[in-house]
């Protein structure tokens, strides 16, 4: 009973341990976790160790001025990611957006949301809209422009077509 107890407890921490390994290449590649967590196989000693995680960041740049964003973590900012650097020339929309188009079709999630100066989001697969004023529409949410007031938004966006760059850190 006690060998077979053994034999388990071992497969166990055999299967948790691989578990692991492949949760910790997941993490460093996709960029997903905060920190990647391996676990001893010796089941005498089990301990977890952490380590940060390496992750490509991404830059924006609207005209001249590079902005803080924080952006979501999901395929289609992940899509992004593969076409870097990008550049989108953007047009004034409806007195509240600009829009341009990023050249391709790339995954997206679209949910019905209401926007708010500084969000960033997908439409139809190929446009990036961001936003200085708000609309209700079908989007997926790529990211949110930090730290500028609705103000300093409108006066960046709102006064003619614009370039926006998006590169790597």
């Amino acid at each position: 009973m006690k060998k077979l107890c053994a034999l388990l407890f071992s497969a166990m921490i055999i299967i948790s341990t691989g578990c692991t390994l492949k949760d910790t290449e997941n993490a460093e590649t996709s960029g997903n976790s905060d920190a990647v967590s391996t676990v001893s196989a010796d089941p005498e000693t089990v301990t977890q160790n952490t380590y940060p995680k390496t992750e490509t960041a991404m830059k924006l740049k609207i005209g001249n001025r590079e902005v803080p964003v924080t952006w979501e973590d999901n395929a289609s900012v992940e899509a992004i990611k593969n076409l870097l650097p990008i550049e989108v020339s953007m047009s004034m929309y409806g007195g509240f957006e600009q829009v341009g188009s990023i050249g391709e079709s790339i995954v997206r999630n679209d949910k019905q949301m209401t926007t708010s100066p500084g969000d960033i989001v997908l439409y139809s697969g190929n446009q990036i809209v961001i936003f200085y004023g708000s609309n209700s529409w079908a989007y997926t949410r790529l990211g949110k422009i930090e730290n500028l007031s609705a103000k300093e938004l409108t006066d960046l966006l709102g006064d003619g077509d614009t370039t926006l760059t998006i590169f790597r850190h």
